[in-house]
């Protein structure tokens, strides 16, 4: 990668070249970035920087990073990137969490918790499926 122009933290460039991918569809929604040692190698950065990048992405709600998983380009899509007859219908529910989602929000295997789907179709063709979960919030 270049150097980027005077002024501009690199850990900037790195995040615009990023972000770039992930728009134009090289990083698909879903798909995980590559691993921090393979983006320090590529970009020729310390892994602190590499580490700032991805902190600005995730800030811009373009990747997400789960524990054990990895990071991700998220499905998220802006209004203006929609292409004509696509459409978003999202459904939510009330589900009993698995062993999985107990470990990760720290409850007991059962407990209620609010699962949201979000389905996206352009000319009819599913692009998209993205389930979120958070915990179901009781009135005190």
């Amino acid at each position: 990668m270049p150097t980027p122009h005077y002024g501009q933290p690199r850990y900037r460039a790195i995040a615009e070249e990023l972000r770039s991918r992930i728009a134009s569809g090289v990083i698909a929604p879903g798909a995980l970035l590559p691993a921090e040692s393979t983006l320090t190698a590529e970009f020729q950065a310390a892994r602190g920087t590499v580490r700032q990048a991805i902190a600005a992405l995730r800030e811009a709600g373009l990747v997400a990073t789960e524990h054990g998983r990895g990071t991700y380009a998220t499905a998220r899509l802006r209004e203006r990137e929609l292409d004509e007859g696509s459409e978003t219908e999202t459904q939510q529910r009330q589900v009993a969490a698995d062993a999985e989602l107990a470990a990760l929000f720290a409850v007991e295997v059962g407990a209620t918790l609010v699962e949201q789907q979000s389905l996206t179709r352009t000319n009819g063709a599913v692009g998209t499926v993205v389930r979120t979960y958070r915990l179901l919030q009781t009135e005190r």
